[in-house]
Parts: C-alpha cells; sequence; structure tokens
C-alpha cells in the first residue's frame, strides 16, 4: 500500500541550533501476530508485511560472535531464548552414587555402571541428562530416559538446594557429585525395574557394564536440538 502524506515525525531539535534535519527512513510495528515495515521516501509511504525472524536475521548478519574454546565431548552448541546450552557427551563408565535416603542416616552410597549420557547444559542450571547407547553421530539416532533419580519426565535434572558453576566444563562433575534423592520420576527407566530406578541401582551395585537393553527410549537427537526453541 503506498499513500502520499505529510511526514509522519518533525525534528523536535530547536531550529536556532543550526541542525539539519535527520528524516525517517524506516519503521517496524511488531505486533502480537504480525510485523509490520513501514518505509518514508519523501512524501512517499510504503507499508509492507514481513517476517519478524527475516529481520532479526538482517539485523544479525554483521554481528560477530563465537563460542570460545568448548569443553571435551561437546556435540553442539545452541542459543535459545533461556541462554545458550551446549550439548555434552559423557562415555559409559562406573560411577559412584549417594542416595540420602533420610536427613537422619548417612546416604548409601552405590558403584554401578551407567551407559553413556548427554548432558544439555545451560551456565549456572540444572542440566538435562538423557541416556544414549552410543556417541550420536546423526540427528536420528536414538536416545533414552537416564536410569538415575532427581531427573524428570522431560529429561530436566531436580536440582533441589544444589546449586550448579557457571562453567560448562564443571557441570557434569557436579551432578555426580551431590546427593541424589528418591524424587522426580522414578519409574519407566528400566524395563527390568519400570517402578523403580533405584531397585536397579541395587541390581548394578558392584557390576561393571550396563545392559543397554534396559533402557527406555526418550526419543531422538533431533527432539533434544529443538528443546531450547520452544
Amino acid at each position: 500500500m503506498t499513500t502520499n502524506k505529510a511526514p509522519a515525525f518533525t525534528w523536535a531539535v530547536p531550529k536556532e541550533l543550526g541542525i539539519p534535519a535527520d528524516p525517517l527512513r524506516l519503521r517496524l510495528d511488531f505486533f502480537h501476530q504480525s510485523t509490520t515495515l513501514i518505509y518514508f521516501q519523501g512524501d512517499t509511504v510504503t507499508t509492507k508485511q514481513v517476517d519478524a525472524m527475516d529481520v532479526a536475521h538482517a539485523l544479525a548478519s554483521d554481528l560477530s560472535f563465537g563460542t570460545g574454546l568448548l569443553p571435551p565431548n561437546t556435540l553442539w552448541w545452541q542459543n535459545t531464548r533461556g541462554g545458550p546450552v551446549f550439548a555434552l557427551y559423557v562415555e559409559p563408565k562406573i560411577r559412584k552414587l549417594a542416595l540420602q535416603e533420610s536427613i537422619k542416616k548417612p546416604p548409601r552410597r552405590f558403584t554401578i555402571p551407567l551407559p553413556g549420557l548427554i548432558f544439555l547444559c545451560t551456565p549456572g542450571q540444572p542440566p538435562w541428562v538423557i541416556a544414549c547407547k552410543k556417541k550420536p553421530t546423526k540427528e536420528s539416532d536414538l536416545v533414552f530416559h537416564a536410569p538415575l533419580c532427581n531427573i524428570f519426565r522431560n529429561g530436566r535434572s531436580c536440582p533441589g538446594s544444589h546449586t550448579y558453576p557457571t562453567r560448562i566444563v564443571d557441570i557434569v562433575q557436579s551432578f555426580f557429585v551431590s546427593f541424589f534423592s528418591a524424587t522426580a520420576d522414578l519409574q519407566n527407566r528400566s524395563q527390568k525395574f519400570p517402578k523403580n530406578v533405584i531397585d536397579l541401582w541395587k541390581y548394578l551395585d558392584g557390576k561393571s557394564k550396563f545392559p543397554n537393553d534396559d533402557l527406555n527410549e526418550f526419543g531422538t537427537v533431533a527432539d533434544l536440538m529443538n528443546m531450547g526453541k520452544s
């Protein structure tokens, strides 16, 4: 739509200063469901609908940024509305875990094998923790519910009173040294022990290898990559 009309804005600087007018060339109006571009050229005003993402990409085209040094085994990095997310692959390993069953008793100690894990980490925040049978190489690779306590159904870990570090490289270790408790989603994390993953810990205690066939499917790597975009 093109119309001829008087200038939409006037120059507010006092004329006696002798500063020439700086004419308005372009305006963007962001509405709830649309974005409007208004272009001023002399007495002509042109209006059209534009895609907000096209505007964002145009404004960001001159920006320069990088990740800095990435932690070992970083699978991917992305910027999201909640901040940067780093996906870290953690190889299968025998770990010592502490389960706090009662505040009146010392924690129960387990030495159990764990499968490969993917940590989705944001500085200072509790990570998402997902299991995998091998290091992912493509977006269609399957991922699984982590056989751990303190993790919700969507994979986000429950921090309790635990405070996470801002250095991404420290988050995985911080997760494992904290005390676990019988909280969040304990069910459907094991095919052999579907009602309570702690029973799986008892079964694995002292064993040398995690049975990957016992894992329950969560989704795909592509699902994890899309989690932070919403």
